[in-house]
């Protein structure tokens, strides 16, 4: 997906895809900000399959303003051999604008899911990026909860000139690990991991802006910091599923 910068619009410049991967017409549905091009990811499959090799290469020519999702939550298959693996190569040109927040992700029992998602922005470009986790079908069966078998999640930040800003991975093995003690997930099912890569005049205001708490009444618990090299701020939320 390559989006640019055309007078007063960002348009999707670029496309190629292959199944199961697809993708919606660019759509400009917020009159606060008419020239943001939303573009809906679509699968044509019904869950993530074991042995699947998925790839998304998205790229903001300078100036570029866009808002990438999906059309549902993407569901991790159970497994039985091998794993699932999604890379994505993510580029902010100068001045582009770029959210990124697909739906959540929704592991079955046994399944092995691995995303490296590596992102390369300029220093005047900003991007939102969200990964929602969900704890399976805990509704299914009383194994689908936290009943995944491996899932690691990294991503890592740099300056199209190579400058490393920031790496962060985070990896469930619930054998080895229990997911429901304290300092893990304890009571809560969800967890949101959300970063934002923006100038530090930008990521200041935000940050004077944003509160922590641990809230089990109502079953959420927030906060934020900021990343290393001034290079913006990190979410962490956890939530209750009804």
């Amino acid at each position: 997906l390559g989006f640019e910068r055309r007078d007063d619009w960002t348009v999707l410049a670029d496309l190629e895809s292959r199944a199961p991967c697809m993708a919606q017409r660019a759509l400009y549905p917020d009159p606060a900000m008419p020239d943001l091009a939303w573009l809906f990811m679509i699968s044509t499959a019904g869950c993530v399959l074991q042995g699947d090799r998925l790839a998304l290469d998205l790229t903001l020519a300078p100036g570029a303003r866009a808002h990438v999702t999906t059309q549902s939550a993407t569901k991790v298959h159970t497994m039985d051999a091998n794993c699932a693996v999604q890379t994505q190569s993510i580029a902010v040109a100068d001045g582009a604008y770029l959210e990124f927040m697909p739906e959540p992700l929704i592991p079955h029992r046994g399944a092995r899911f691995l995303a490296d998602t590596r992102i390369s922005i300029a220093p005047t470009a900003t991007l939102l990026y969200a990964e929602i986790l969900q704890p399976g079908r805990k509704h299914h069966h009383p194994d689908e909860c936290f009943g995944a078998t491996l899932l690691s999640f990294a991503v890592c930040a740099e300056r199209p000139d190579g400058q490393a800003l920031f790496t962060e991975k985070l990896v469930i093995d619930p054998a080895r690990r229990a997911m429901r003690q304290t300092g893990v997930m304890d009571t809560f099912d969800v967890f949101g991991n959300v970063v934002l890569l923006t100038p530090k005049d930008g990521a200041d205001r935000v940050h004077a802006r944003v509160e922590a708490d641990v809230d089990h009444a109502n079953g959420l618990a927030f906060g934020a910091c900021r990343l290393p090299n001034d290079a913006g701020l990190v979410f962490k939320v956890l939530g209750r599923e009804n």
